[in-house]
């Protein structure tokens, strides 16, 4: 079977601290965003621990109503070393299903202000039926790197 995960990985000039909260803060996940599908969150509580649901309004022009929404749940919270959340839908009255695909923020530091910072994605749990309807990945691996450069945007100003 073919790889089931992307990654890309960079230094960025900021100690592990302050980068992980950003990744902890999910109204910074558009502004990370290299994709371009994420357009805000929709409620603006701070991560703070493995199992927190948190959702975000999403775009995509091969989705069938365009705009749609996101219920995250985050899988890792490990402050300045990882986090983790894999997305999932929301049915209304309130039960989460889960697609299988993960992103993932590993955090290791280098120096005292730099942090060599791995961001995966991981679609290995994707059932075959939701692989046959999406295509994984589902975009290229130059979008992580995007993703690393606007989170080194956001912590080195």
């Amino acid at each position: 079977m073919a790889d089931e995960s992307l990654d890309a990985t960079t230094i960025i000039h900021a100690p592990a601290e302050v980068i992980f909260a950003v990744l902890a803060d999910p109204t910074k996940h558009a502004a990370i965003d290299g994709t371009g599908w994420v357009r805000e969150p929709l409620e603006s509580k701070p991560l703070t621990a493995a199992g927190q649901v948190f959702r975000m309004a999403m775009y995509h022009p091969n989705h069938p109503e365009g705009n749609y929404r996101v219920a995250n749940q985050v899988q890792v919270f490990d402050p300045a070393k990882a986090i983790s959340w894999e997305p999932g839908q929301e049915a209304e009255d309130g039960d989460l299903t889960f697609g299988g695909w993960v992103w993932r923020y590993d955090l290791t530091p280098t120096g005292p202000s730099e942090t060599r910072v791995t961001l995966s994605y991981d679609w290995s749990a994707v059932p075959d039926v939701l692989r046959r309807h999406i295509g994984f990945p589902p975009f290229p691996v130059e979008h992580l790197g995007n993703s690393l450069d606007h989170l080194a945007g956001l912590v080195t100003l």
